[in-house]
């Protein structure tokens, strides 16, 4: 009977487990009957809040920058809006953890479009110098040049007294040397080295130099009382080789001054340790030691002149123009005495230095006093070359010397080459157009790379003129002309330069 047999009949149904969550079923289906369900999680803590995000203030100055990036006219078309946003939030996230919003100049930062343009720019120039390289050898036109760039350096030229080698520039025959007019005006005062400033990458090392007199040393001299006033030279006894330089304010004390012998053996010493530490600061005021030395003892010979030249030459190499120029003033009447030195290179050096200085009176007065040959001397044609070149408007001349400069004249020359490469590149601006390739600029202006060619040109606001096309990176010079010629009326303002030789 049915009701009999019940008990033994298979159930109708299958049991199945309450479902404890959403999730979705496993894609491998199996029958009812074989699943197998994990016994219920227990309930779950309360996940915390998270804390609430503190607002941050943003300075007006970034709200403002927020707001140039999205105006139109500064929207660039080969930067997407979405890469630019993606710019934006990372560069007001990196000041933010650096918590430099404050302190960043928001007004004269970049915005993020030309950041990326500027990025892309600098990586097409490495890889289009890498693939110039691979095209051509490693004989591209531009960064394989037979020009040797690399400026003299003053160890080079204040070598030790007792070596028998003499390098060739110190070839100057004293029978040349003419006889200085010396004119003590207000114009022939030393200025201070602070009046000197550059812009470009070349003058960025100007605007760096060592700060003088830093790193101080220990003198082993001692100070003593000053004498009574006497007549006559004073004859220095003093036995020290460093001394630190103090201005007198009354009659040296023979104690405290070196003869001539202690001081050619610190002249010595000085030079091993400028080739060895380089220190500026401690040179230069250990020179001015010397020099002193020397004057209050009245010594007019040679070897003062080899240490005004060192000295000199030193100062150019660091920028140090107010030193050059006292050296450069001394110089010229010791010249005058004939008494040896390299009066032909410090010649070609004062007609760069007046160039600088755009000191027309006192540049005519240089040219008057040479000779027929001295005219004909390498480093005096060299600097007669650059007067012409930029009487005529030959940019490309001029740069072709500048990449092609005698002795140290090159440091000079970088005084006044950025005012000169932007006067060119207005006139380039103007008689080329659309646009030109980078590698034109390089080449014409004496740039040593693309990269340095487009570093000068972004130092000057102009990221946004250039682009890269099928045929390499090229410079909007159509667009450009406005930016380079504020640039170059502003680089030619006269230079304010106190007490000029």
């Amino acid at each position: 009977m049915r009701g009999t047999n019940a008990h033994l009949d298979p159930p109708a149904y299958h049991p199945v487990q309450v479902r404890q969550t959403f999730n979705p079923p496993p894609l491998h289906y199996m029958p009812m009957a074989q699943q197998q369900y994990p016994p219920p999680p227990p309930p779950s803590q309360p996940a915390e809040a998270p804390a609430p995000r503190k607002k941050i203030d943003w300075p007006q100055p970034v709200r403002n920058y927020v707001q140039r990036s999205f105006e139109p006219q500064n929207l660039l078309d080969d930067v997407p809006r979405s890469e630019m946003e993606v710019k934006l939030k990372a560069t007001i996230t990196s000041a933010t953890d650096s918590n430099t919003l404050e302190t960043i100049d928001w007004d004269n930062l970049p915005l993020p479009q030309q950041m990326i343009r500027a990025e892309r720019a600098q990586a097409a120039i490495s890889w289009q110098q890498e693939s110039v390289d691979l095209r051509m050898g490693g004989n591209g036109p531009i960064n394989t040049r037979d020009v040797n760039l690399k400026k003299r350096k003053s160890q080079e030229i204040g070598g030790d007294e007792d070596s028998n080698s003499h390098p060739p520039w110190r070839t100057t025959n004293n029978r040349n040397a003419l006889e200085d007019r010396i004119t003590f005006d207000k114009r022939q005062q030393p200025f201070h080295d602070d009046t000197h400033k550059g812009t470009s990458k070349f003058q960025k090392n100007l605007e760096k130099r060592q700060k003088r007199f830093d790193g101080g040393y220990k003198s082993t001299y001692k100070a003593s009382p000053s004498p009574e006033p006497t007549s006559g030279p004073v004859v220095g006894t003093c036995q020290v080789l460093e001394k630190q330089y103090f201005r007198l304010t009354s009659a040296p004390n023979p104690s405290q001054v070196r003869p001539e012998p202690i001081l050619r053996q610190t002249l010595d010493l000085l030079k091993k340790k400028w080739k060895k530490e380089g220190n500026y600061g401690y040179i230069c005021d250990q020179f001015k030691s010397m020099r002193q030395d020397l004057t209050v003892q009245r010594i007019k010979n040679e070897f003062t002149v080899t240490v005004y030249e060192i000295h000199a030459r030193i100062a150019l190499e660091k920028g140090d123009l107010g030193e050059y120029n006292q050296c450069q003033t001394q110089l010229r009447a010791l010249y005058a005495q004939k008494l040896g030195g390299n009066p032909v290179e410090f010649k070609a050096y004062r007609i760069l230095y007046f160039i600088h200085t755009s000191n027309r009176t006192a540049l005519n007065d240089v040219l008057a006093d040479l000779t027929t040959a001295e005219k004909e001397e390498k480093a005096i044609k060299h600097a007669l070359d650059v007067r012409s070149a930029l009487a005529l408007g030959n940019y490309h001349r001029f740069f072709r010397l500048y990449l092609d400069t005698p002795n140290m004249g090159a440091y000079l020359m970088d005084m006044f080459v950025v005012r000169e490469r932007l006067a060119a590149l207005s006139n380039i601006c103007k008689a080329y157009k659309p646009d030109v390739k980078l590698r034109f600029i390089t080449e014409e202006l004496g740039f040593e790379s693309d990269g340095d060619a487009a570093q000068f040109i972004c130092d000057h606001n102009g990221q946004h003129l250039l682009e890269e096309k099928d045929d390499g990176l090229r410079f909007i010079s159509g667009k450009a002309g406005q930016i380079f010629e504020a640039a170059k009326s502003q680089a030619f303002r006269k230079v304010d330069i106190k007490g000029q030789i």
